[in-house]
């Protein structure tokens, strides 16, 4: 009987000790398999990042490429405008500025600057208010043309209904944009920030929208400028001129201003149009 338990002691330790070592050879191939991944791992990840730095080099030498391609065409642009122009062109601007005030062309410091006046010129008189009324002002950004008038020659007080007044400016501002096929041409409402509430108007913006959209309706019903070239926005009193601060500065804030779009070809052409277009 002792003998016996002995001997089963004995047997549960052999098997014992077989399970451990079992096991322990398993983790053994478990931890070579895990340093074998984490190495496999390591390496694919120096490759990503090898890869990476590759990419990151290109793109860098892509815009570095880019950058130099801008650099050399802006100087070429400003070496080469008026290489840029017809003959006819060239011809018409020089004229325009012969007739431009001199102490409004001494401002002139860059060929842009000498084109720029001379479409502002040509606009103005194109228009019939190029006798100095500070009603209608026009400015040029790059090859956008903005036309602001205010809102005394376009609408009475509180209403977006157009004076019949404002019927010849329009027409001949009509006659500019029909000129330019290619123009597109954006009518944006201005109020000042005094507070508007009737039964058909809710606030400011909503007066600025309707202002816009009324001048938009006469210029293709009544002056035949095809609507895919127009576009209407209200932007209500948040983007102000001058502080509104008196009753002038909010006079100036109340406005409509007309943006013509060209690209620069046709921005260059219209100069050619001053005949055609004051001939209307």
């Amino acid at each position: 009987m002792k003998k016996t338990l002995i001997l089963t002691i004995v047997a549960a330790g052999i098997l014992s000790s077989c399970v451990s070592k079992k096991k322990y050879v398993e983790l053994e191939e478990q931890l070579s398999n895990t340093q074998s991944t984490l190495q496999k791992t390591a390496v694919e990840k120096e490759e990503l990042e090898r890869r990476f730095a590759i990419i990151e080099q290109r793109v860098a030498d892509y815009n570095d490429r880019i950058n130099s391609l801008k650099e050399t065409s802006e100087q070429k642009y400003e070496m080469n405008d008026i290489a840029m122009m017809n003959k006819k062109t060239k011809e018409n601007m020089r004229k325009t500025l012969s007739n431009v005030d001199p102490e409004v062309l001494r401002d002139a410091k860059t060929l842009e600057d000498s084109i720029n006046i001379a479409v502002s010129h040509n606009l103005m008189k194109s228009i019939g208010e190029d006798d100095g009324n500070d009603d209608v002002q026009i400015d040029i950004d790059k090859t956008v043309v903005m036309i602001s008038i205010s809102d005394k020659l376009l609408f009475n007080t509180a209403s977006y209904r157009v004076n019949p007044k404002a019927n010849d400016l329009l027409r001949k501002l009509a006659n500019v944009i029909n000129s330019e096929p290619s123009l597109e041409v954006m009518v944006e409402g201005h109020t000042d920030p005094r507070s508007i509430n009737t039964a058909v108007l809710e606030d400011n913006w909503d007066l600025s929208v309707k202002r816009a959209t009324s001048i938009v309706r006469m210029l293709e019903n009544k002056f035949n400028v095809a609507p895919e070239k127009l576009i209407a926005a209200g932007r209500g009193s948040s983007i102000p001129l001058v502080e509104n601060n008196s009753k002038e500065n909010m006079a100036k804030n109340r406005r409509t201003r007309i943006v013509l779009i060209p690209d620069l070809d046709k921005f260059f052409a219209m100069l050619d149009s001053e005949a055609s277009v004051t001939g209307n």
